[in-house]
C-alpha cells in the first residue's frame, strides 16, 4: 500500500458529520487506528495527539482517530479528553479492512479479533507515504509529527 493512493472511505464521525479521506486532498492526513475509547493506552495515545495538535496543524496536517466504537462513545471520549480533532466510527470495519488493521490478539489467554494500533500518513496528493503498525504509545505521536514536518518542508 505504501507509495500508492490511500484507499478512500466515507464514515460517520464526531459532530454529526460524515468524513472521507478525499475531502482532505491538499493537506496531509494522520489517520490513527486505535482499539477502544477510554482504555488506558488509547487514552494516552489520543492525549499525545491532542497535545501536539497545534504543531500538526502548523505542519499542514489533519489528525483523525478511528476505532470501531459508536459515535456516542466517540463523542463522550472526545469531550472528556478535550480532543480538538474528529474521531471516526467504523463499526462495520470498512476502513479497518481497507487498511488491514484487524488482527487476532491474545487477551487474558483468549484469541480475540481487534484493531492493531496503527498510524498512517497520507500526503496532500492522497498517497500513503508512511505507516506504523503494532504501535507502542510512548513517543509515537511525536515520531509521527517529526515525519509530517518532513512532508511540509518537502512540499
Amino acid at each position: 500500500m505504501l507509495d500508492q493512493a490511500a484507499p478512500d472511505f466515507s464514515l460517520p464521525a464526531t459532530g454529526g458529520q460524515t468524513l472521507s479521506l478525499a475531502q482532505f486532498r491538499g493537506r496531509s492526513v494522520v489517520l490513527y487506528f486505535y482499539p477502544k475509547d477510554s482504555t488506558p493506552g488509547c487514552t494516552t495515545e489520543s492525549q499525545q495527539f491532542r497535545d501536539l495538535h497545534d504543531q500538526f496543524l502548523a505542519a499542514g496536517a489533519v489528525v483523525l482517530g478511528l476505532s470501531r466504537d459508536s459515535l456516542k462513545s466517540h463523542d463522550n471520549f472526545r469531550a472528556k479528553q478535550a480532543l480538538p480533532f474528529d474521531l471516526i466510527s467504523d463499526p462495520d470495519e470498512t476502513a479497518c479492512t481497507l487498511f488491514g488493521v484487524m488482527k487476532l490478539k491474545n487477551m487474558y489467554g483468549k484469541q480475540v479479533r481487534g484493531i492493531e494500533r496503527s498510524t498512517f500518513v497520507i500526503d496532500a496528493q492522497g498517497v500513503l507515504t508512511r505507516e506504523w503498525r503494532g504501535v507502542k504509545v510512548p513517543g509515537h505521536a511525536q515520531e509521527v509529527l517529526d515525519y509530517v514536518k518532513t512532508l511540509s518542508t518537502a512540499a
